[in-house]
């Protein structure tokens, strides 16, 4: 399985309308789409979504990285060989999280098209769906649930709201949510706009509501002030941001800081990454869900066959592609009343 050629593509993407979280509003995307081709005609897609504070990357570094390192790097090597691959790779990026994941993504999709099977189950497979949640940023009460609606009538079953601007406007909208949608999951998301006392106030205030979980409330890098909110509190707290390698699982494992954990590809570097933190989730018993960021419809694939391939990954969050304009993979899955459904074509799925 020699790599004779390799091949990428810069997306400029157009988001349908701007969101607003904590830290900041967004209205466009860069992702690269990588293209690994061997001599015997197998071919693997892998994606990048650098974003400045998730992956710390620019799209200059990504760009870069591929033309200078990834292609000639990549070249003549054993695609079945993967894991050396990206230990000897990782030095050699100027970041280490969605360049080196596009490389990991597309060498494991080109490794199961050769195979002849679907990605989820060339990493072992455990289930064939899954729900996600979609998410509504921060915008005013009316319009939140005005947006909730629209989302429950397309069926979907989970709605995760960003907020960590306003704790009295943020708890406001979770009532009105639970009131207008009983029956409906709800997640808070503090994208670490809270010190503790407020994201102790938001749970006081909540805590009748049945919210499924508190993801990152506090500012990455504050451990034991994460530890606080979730020693008080009975709703899961999950770390996001603070979460971006084996190290950082283990760290806040041990310290019992978090009871959930959300794992991005695109942040941690890739599948097999991915599958090693969640390894470290499990053995202290921290429960896992996929999240993504601003991307095409490849990456979300990726998200969601590892998702698939994981008994501990019991939840997800892919909808990064829902508001992308112009994404051109629009058929690696199916979305159907809030449950993705991965193709049953190999690897991620046909590429139109």
């Amino acid at each position: 399985m020699k790599i004779t050629r390799i091949s990428y593509e810069k997306l400029d993407l157009q988001l349908s309308e701007p969101y607003t979280i904590a830290y900041e509003t967004v209205s466009t995307a860069v992702n690269f789409t990588l293209k690994v081709e061997t001599e015997n005609g197998f071919v693997g897609y892998g994606c990048a979504a650098p974003d400045k504070v998730v992956t710390r990357e620019s799209a200059n570094d990504v760009e870069s990285d591929i033309k200078n390192v990834i292609i000639p790097f990549l070249k003549g090597k054993n695609a079945f060989m993967s894991s050396q691959i990206l230990v000897e790779l990782k030095p050699l990026l100027t970041q280490k999280s969605s360049a080196l994941a596009m490389v990991d993504i597309a060498l494991l999709d080109l490794a199961a098209r050769k195979f002849d099977i679907p990605l989820y189950q060339y990493l072992g497979g455990f289930r064939h769906h899954i729900i996600t949640s979609i998410t509504i940023g921060i915008i005013t009460l009316e319009d939140t649930l005005k947006t909730a609606k629209e989302f429950v009538a397309q069926g979907f079953q989970s709605i995760k709201l960003k907020g960590g601007l306003s704790v009295a406007e943020d708890v406001e909208k979770m009532i009105r949510l639970r009131e207008q949608f009983p029956t409906i999951e709800l997640r808070f998301d503090g994208n670490q706009g809270y010190t503790p006392e407020q994201a102790l106030s938001f749970y006081e205030q909540t805590k009748h509501i049945s919210i499924e979980f508190f993801e990152q409330p506090i500012a990455v890098g504050l451990d034991s002030h994460l530890g606080k909110v979730t020693d008080k509190t009975t709703i899961p707290v999950m770390a996001d941001e603070s979460i971006k390698s084996v190290k950082d699982t283990f760290r806040l494992a041990k310290g019992a800081y978090i009871d959930m954990i959300n794992i991005k590809i695109m942040k941690v570097g890739g599948i097999k990454e991915a599958m090693h933190i969640n390894s470290v989730a499990k053995s202290a018993g921290l429960e896992a869900m996929v999240g993504c960021i601003d991307e095409c419809s490849l990456g979300i694939a990726a998200g969601l066959h590892f998702a698939l391939s994981q008994e501990n990954v019991l939840y997800a969050d892919l909808d990064g592609h829902l508001d992308i304009i112009n994404d051109p993979f629009k058929s690696l899955f199916t979305l159907k009343k809030g449950i993705l459904y991965p193709s049953n074509s190999p690897g991620l799925g046909k590429i139109e």
